[in-house]
């Protein structure tokens, strides 16, 4: 192993929803205390690190994506001081702390953003975020044709103190995210201020949320957006607000603070954009770390799309000399053994579907083949929280506690991802399995059904998706073949994928629908369901070998 290697370049790292992952106060909402207390369960599992969600004051518009204050923790959360207390619990555990950042806006309550809306057009104050006129006779129509990821357009117009309209301000997400200008130099001095400040109380990573996001292009053009467009930026091509070349100046800017603290610190962004070649311009040299890998979600249940995101994420990111990352759910998407119960099994980011039919049992065995393939490819993999369990979508919850702004935003067609944000299930067998006190709902409820996909229930069971993970995550740090870059294709019947790692390890995914063969003089580390027939491979599963060639 090169001894430039860093730490990110193979690290599983798990994503933890904050409000979801444990209460340690007994409110009904996760927190820190909660988090500190269930640091032996992630050390168990055999993750390297631990992405939080946004931990800052905020008014909680958009699940704390909406920074009302970028130096402290909300009070539903903790204090920083339990901050960092956890830092240094996770640390001497030998774990490491991503932190996420929004960068691209603020909360509407964000004192920058009250003191604007306080201003007279064209002031200091509202130069930090984009206001504008209207269109129209009276400016009664935006600015632009700008689209929300949240449905319908980016623009809100304000109103004065006298009562009448005013100007409109942009908001590329939701009408209590305003975007910033990063050509403002206020707005990136304070934001080099926020990364040292989190860097110097010591975490190890920062992910960039919407990194795509943080550039526009001077003039506010219009995108060409058809009436109705959804905010499809995997799509999108020279579009005026999303991938914009000039937020790489930004990039260059944040990896130089990275860089003054060491380099064990890192980045990751968050950058659906059309192509790997063009997320690849992400992490060149002198910008960020990682970025996460979409289109690998993107591709479904789909082996000819699965093999093509891999080749070109790997060809893509080879060019720039850094890492590929892998995951298949997160706390935007529809969990990945929900969707792969369903004819369509991809995912496309900001479209925010659920729809409610699938066939778990299917979704479940192709979950687990899923989880040995990503688990096996070369680079960092993200895990989000649940999925180690074999949690699927919750699809029920009553409309009244939905909170995702895409619900309100679409006029109620759209239910959200509230279903993949469910308080994990602990222990016993009933709501709220161990999650709050026992007397305590939590902010979202779980299933019934859930007592026995519980830490608990699984954690001696050998056939369970816990063991599995935890097998499979041993397997990929004791393994040398697992600890470096060697990947090569072989040769597979229709629909199979297999890879070898160095000279004895391979990986075969059966996703067709006949049994394929394997090598029968191969020692079987690890398969994803049990093999009836030592020399075949039943299908939707997958297997580990060693070989002896």
């Amino acid at each position: 192993m090169p001894t430039s290697r860093q730490w990110w370049h193979d690290a599983v790292i798990y994503q933890v929803y904050l409000r979801s992952f444990a209460d340690g106060t007994g409110d009904g909402i996760g927190d820190l205390a909660g988090l500190a207390e269930r640091l032996p369960y992630l050390v168990d599992l055999g993750v390297d690190a631990i992405w939080i969600t946004p931990w800052y004051p905020s008014p909680m518009a958009d699940g704390g994506y909406d920074v009302a204050d970028f130096r402290d923790i909300d009070p539903l959360f903790g204090t920083l001081d339990d901050a960092d207390t956890l830092l240094a619990a996770a640390h001497a555990a030998g774990l490491r702390i991503i932190i996420d950042l929004p960068a691209n806006h603020t909360s509407d309550t964000h004192p920058w953003f009250r003191e604007a809306l306080r201003s007279a057009p064209g002031s200091r104050e509202r130069a930090r975020y984009f206001f504008r006129a209207g269109r129209g006779d009276t400016g009664e129509l935006p600015p632009n044709d700008w689209i929300s990821a949240f449905g319908g357009p980016a623009w809100t117009r304000t109103t004065r103190e006298d009562g009448q309209a005013g100007q409109w301000y942009l908001h590329l997400f939701a009408p209590e995210q305003p975007d910033l200008d990063w050509t403002n130099p206020e707005v990136r001095t304070e934001f080099a201020d926020v990364l040292r400040f989190w860097f110097d109380r010591g975490v190890d990573g920062i992910r960039i949320d919407a990194v795509s996001a943080m550039a526009k292009v001077p003039g506010l053009p219009d995108a060409g957006h058809a009436p109705g467009a959804r905010f499809e930026s995997s799509t999108w091509v020279d579009n005026p607000h999303w991938d914009v070349d000039e937020l790489h100046d930004i990039l260059r800017e944040f990896r130089t603070i990275a860089d003054e603290y060491g380099p064990d610190r890192m980045f990751v962004a968050e950058a659906i954009v059309r192509s790997p070649e063009r997320l690849a311009r992400y992490v060149r040299p002198g910008e960020l770390h990682t970025a996460f890998n979409f289109d690998f979600p993107r591709a479904g249940w789909d082996p000819a799309a699965l093999r093509e995101a891999i080749d070109r994420s790997r060809e893509a990111l080879r060019e720039v000399d850094a890492p590929t990352t892998w995951v298949l759910s997160s706390h935007d998407e529809t969990r990945h053994l929900t969707r792969f119960g369903r004819a369509e099994t991809t995912t496309l980011p900001m479209t925010l579907t659920a729809a409610t039919d699938s066939d778990l049992t299917l979704g479940t065995r192709r979950a687990r083949a899923a989880a040995l393939l990503m688990l096996a490819l070369p680079g960092g993999a993200y895990l989000y929280q649940g999925e180690e369990l074999g949690l699927e979508e919750v699809t029920d919850l009553p409309a009244e506690l939905l909170q995702d702004p895409t619900w309100e935003r679409s006029g109620h067609t759209i239910r959200g991802r509230d279903g993949c944000r469910v308080p994990l299930p602990w222990s016993g067998d009933h709501p709220p399995f161990g999650f709050t006190a026992d007397h305590v709902q939590p902010w979202l409820p779980q299933p019934d059904n859930w007592k026995s996909k519980t830490v608990a229930a699984e954690s001696d069971d050998p056939d369970s998706m816990l063991t599995l993970y935890r097998t499979a995550l041993r397997l990929r740090r004791t393994l040398p073949a697992l600890r470096d870059d060697s990947f090569g294709w072989q040769p597979s019947a229709t629909d199979a994928l297999v890879f070898d790692r160095g000279p004895t390890f391979r990986c075969v995914v059966n996703l067709s629908r006949q049994p394929v063969a394997i090598d029968p003089d191969a020692t079987v580390l690890l398969a994803s369901a049990a093999l009836t027939d030592a020399r075949s491979l039943p299908p939707d599963t997958a297997v580990w070998l060693r070989t002896n060639r």
